[in-house]
């Protein structure tokens, strides 16, 4: 083939076409959710139009590559070992796991393993809103050995979401303790409030705290919890919907910080 090819390829989790000449060189690729066609040869933009025609579905902008803001070129200048964007929801649980599976056969099940279910389903959630102008991190370490399960950044602000496994129980909030089923009650909103609260030191911007009870049947409140939401998985993307607290860049700005290792190491 003498004339450009469609290469697919993921980045980011989303799917993207590149548009390479029979020499390996990319002259152009296509992000299918932005609806963009980004020219890395102006000279060519017929052909890669043309190789990309197939595929583009509606209006489409063309042009040349952004320039760089601020917090993209802190995001390139990260060490691999200091970005903590491509830490996986429930990375901890995942670590403890491999080094500790416990024995083939238990009378009930690792409850390690309902937990890693729970921050995998809230992270999936989180990550759909990408596309919206949030960005989300998982399992962030802090000093001492914690994980703050997730943070997420966006129009409507930055929140830390602590998950609970719930699944199919019923739970009952009681300031500050929560009861999960038949389990005795935990003070666990001290700990959301702890994780939003080292969170806005290190950010230097105010955090919200929130607690998921993934998968609960029912959940009752005896008392508003003092500045915490309580929500269930399936409330989880209802925190898109608030804006008009962050400008985009401030957006970046934050997530470019808090995706950095070295942020966190201090607190």
């Amino acid at each position: 083939m003498d004339g450009p090819r469609v290469v697919p390829a993921r980045r980011h989790g989303r799917d993207w076409l590149h548009v390479r000449l029979p020499d390996g060189r990319d002259i152009a690729w296509y992000d299918r959710e932005a609806a963009r066609v980004t020219l890395l040869d102006a000279g060519r933009e017929e052909e890669a139009l043309a190789a990309l025609g197939p595929y583009l579905t509606g209006p489409v902008a063309v042009g040349p590559p952004p320039v760089p803001t601020s917090a993209d070129l802190v995001r390139l200048s990260l060490h691999p070992d200091d970005d903590l964007a491509p830490n996986r929801p429930g990375e901890a649980l995942l670590l403890d796991l491999d080094r500790t599976p416990g024995p083939a056969r238990r009378l009930r099940p690792d409850p390690r393993r309902a937990e890693l279910a729970a921050q995998r389903t809230v992270g999936d959630a989180l990550d759909a809103m990408d596309g919206a102008g949030w960005h989300a991190l998982h399992s962030l370490p802090l000093p001492g050995g914690h994980r703050v399960h997730h943070l997420l950044i966006g129009p409507g602000g930055l929140y830390v979401l602590h998950v609970r496994s719930a699944h199919r129980q019923r739970a009952t909030v009681a300031e500050p303790r929560v009861r999960i089923g038949r389990r005795p009650p935990e003070p666990v909103l001290h700990r959301v409030r702890a994780d939003a609260d080292r969170a806005a030191h290190a950010l230097a911007a105010e955090v919200r705290p929130v607690l998921v009870l993934a998968g609960a049947r029912r959940v009752t409140v005896a008392g508003a919890p003092r500045g915490v939401r309580i929500l269930t998985d399936a409330d989880v993307p209802g925190l898109a919907r608030g804006g008009g607290v962050l400008k985009p860049a401030d957006v970046e700005a934050l997530y470019a910080a808090a995706r950095d290792r070295r942020t966190w190491a201090g607190l």
